[in-house]
């Protein structure tokens, strides 16, 4: 075997050697970088907030989005100078992603938007309560904003009218959203909402904005049935033009502090209360509950009719019968109190 056969040997067998570590380099670094590493069955969100650290996430993505080599993403991260510089958000990590793609969406904080909800809401702290469980703002905060004179002034209401301010509908928001921004953007949404069209019809009923909201939350209380929300509207709109005082049950739980009433009595309807509109005329100081977009255009599209009074109808269906005359009414209520004596609802 001559030397110029052994060199030439040696230097294939060399290449061989070089192919093969570049091979195996460049699969590492393929795996770490473009290869898929995630692989739950459809796309998982994670929650990063001030308090999860970077051992917490690794975690996370073991165990919610199924990530196959932990350590091949902790590796690009640190390549990235990702690892201790967590943005706070809610982040999609979809099946089959890369740790690069991951890495990309984390670092510059790409993340997904919340569709929230709140409908059916009746109080602040049942507001807020909602808002701290979805989002990562402090149902606390946003309370204390709600009961600050001087932050309600500044947004165009007062402690007892800022409710109305928040409109139901889906909005969508940023889970780490401030509680400052997302009262801006409760804000925004309500302007959007009071349109010149609708500013004219609750003008045209003698209504300023917040009047509507606050006729539109004792609507909303008084029946189950939608249908009815427009004709109880002419209702109350009647007795406020004729200077008779509402007398709207809704009212006098809201002043008692219980929802759950099932039978007002005397001893409720003698509570000290602007709220208690049998005590006192005219619409009481703030909306009792967050009213719905369905209330509040029932009340911008009244319904025009005489009628001056109403009464629960005695077969419990959340349905009312309504009446001209006193007399009429009498009769109604009659038959409902039957009907609750004989249920023995006290």
């Amino acid at each position: 075997m001559n030397k110029r056969f052994i060199f030439h040997h040696w230097i294939w067998i060399c290449s061989i050697a070089v192919f093969l570590i570049l091979f195996c380099c460049g699969l590492w670094i393929y795996r770490i970088i473009w290869a898929p590493n995630f692989f739950s069955e459809k796309p998982v969100y994670v929650y990063i907030d001030e308090h999860k650290d970077w051992d917490q996430l690794c975690r996370e993505l073991e165990d919610s989005a199924a990530c196959l080599h932990i350590a091949s993403f902790r590796q690009l991260a640190s390549w990235m100078n990702y690892a201790g510089h967590l943005k706070t958000g809610r982040y999609r990590v979809d099946p089959k992603m890369s740790n690069l793609d991951l890495v990309r969406r984390l670092r510059s904080g790409h993340q997904e938007a919340v569709r929230l909800t709140f409908i059916g809401v009746r109080s602040r702290e049942e507001l807020a309560r909602r808002m701290d469980e979805e989002l990562m703002l402090s149902g606390d905060e946003l309370l204390r904003m709600m009961n600050d004179s001087a932050w309600c002034d500044s947004m165009g209401f007062n402690k007892q009218t800022i409710v109305a301010m928040f409109i139901p509908n889906t909005y969508e928001v940023y889970w780490n959203v401030s509680p400052e921004r997302f009262m801006a953007r409760m804000k925004r949404e309500y302007k959007a909402f009071w349109n010149d069209a609708r500013r004219q019809k609750a003008q045209a009923a003698g209504l300023t904005p917040i009047e509507v909201s606050v006729l539109a939350s004792i609507i909303e209380e008084e029946s189950a049935a939608v249908d009815e929300y427009p004709v109880i509207a002419g209702l109350y709109l009647n007795r406020l033009k004729a200077g008779i005082p509402l007398q709207a049950d809704p009212t006098v739980k809201f002043a008692v502090g219980d929802f759950s009433l099932r039978r007002v009595l005397d001893k409720h309807l003698e509570v000290d209360s602007p709220y208690n509109t049998y005590k006192y005329a005219g619409l009481p100081p703030g909306p009792i509950r967050i009213p719905s977009i369905q209330a509040l255009d029932a009340v911008l599209n009244y319904t025009k009719h005489r009628y001056l009074y109403m009464c629960a109808k005695e077969d419990f269906s959340g349905r009312h019968n309504f009446a001209v005359t006193l007399a009429e009414h009498n009769r109604n209520a009659a038959r409902y109190r039957s009907e609750l004596n004989r249920r023995k609802i006290f």
